[in-house]
């Protein structure tokens, strides 16, 4: 800006002389060095100013740079600050509650770890054992069940051999064997006393009846045929007194009774005939 005011006015004052020549020519020629003296003062007085003001916005915008790079540095010597302060806070708290290294989280881990997997590995112990336990149960269950089935077939076909055999003393033998396999069975016992009771052996039937109805009183078959034991024996009353008790549980037996040739003895006896005799 002072450079255009300079040109200005060094134009001006050179183009002075030209206008009314012709009547200050005279004064002109004298004042002409001190215009160029005061032109020259001017001029240098200008430069000077502008030096000054170049070097004080030098100063100024120096200044301004430092306070800025100032601020930055403090900002950064801050957040360096805070940032160890958060390192070491974070390190402490760490060893507050017992992390202190990476090796003892890595050990505690393996030892969370391996207590975990022993948890599991009992709990799948006790689940196999009680498996285990369960299996050999169900497996001796089967053993017995499929004994008991041979049992019961080897019995099933010893039965249908005493069907086939021909005289009572055949059947007791095929009776025998039935309760060798399983004693106290009571049907065979029954039908050991009926074979007994063929061959006229009626002391050997009246025990065989009494060892069935020790187990089992209410047996209408052992009743039946002690009936018949003590009817061929003499015994009429004790007859009568066990066929009334086999009736009473089985009625059928009824009419068995009304042909039966061991109660030949008991006809023509009111109670015999009361007790055989056909109702509505």
């Amino acid at each position: 800006m002072y450079q255009w005011l300079l040109s200005i006015l060094v134009v001006s004052l050179f183009s002075l002389p030209a206008w009314g020549q012709d009547k200050y020519s005279q004064e002109s020629l004298y004042d002409k060095p001190l215009m160029e003296r005061y032109v020259l003062d001017e001029l240098k007085s200008l430069r000077q100013e502008q030096q000054d003001l170049e070097r004080r916005l030098t100063i100024e915008i120096t200044d301004r740079e430092l306070a800025v790079a100032d601020k930055s540095m403090n900002y950064a010597n801050v957040t360096v600050t805070y940032f160890f302060y958060l390192i070491a806070g974070a390190a402490s708290l760490f060893a507050l509650i017992g992390w202190q290294s990476l090796k003892e989280i890595k050990e505690k881990t393996k030892q969370a770890a391996d207590q975990q997997l022993e948890d599991i590995a009992r709990q799948y112990e006790q689940k196999f054992q009680l498996l285990e336990r369960d299996l050999k149960r169900k497996t001796r269950i089967i053993a017995q069940n499929n004994k008991e089935i041979e049992t019961i077939n080897e019995i099933h076909n010893l039965w249908l051999r005493s069907q086939n055999m021909q005289t009572p003393e055949q059947k007791i033998e095929v009776y025998d064997d039935i309760l060798k396999i399983r004693p106290g069975d009571l049907e065979a016992l029954t039908y050991k006393a009926d074979a007994a009771m063929e061959i006229r052996e009626f002391n050997w039937a009246l025990g065989i009846c009494n060892r069935v109805l020790d187990l089992d009183p209410r047996n209408a078959h052992a009743l039946y045929q002690r009936a018949c034991a003590y009817a061929c024996l003499g015994s009429e009353e004790q007859a009568i007194s066990d066929l009334e008790q086999a009736i009473l549980h089985s009625t059928s037996l009824k009419e068995l009774a009304r042909d039966e040739q061991d109660f030949d003895s008991l006809r023509g006896h009111d109670r015999f005939e009361s007790l055989i005799a056909f109702t509505d």
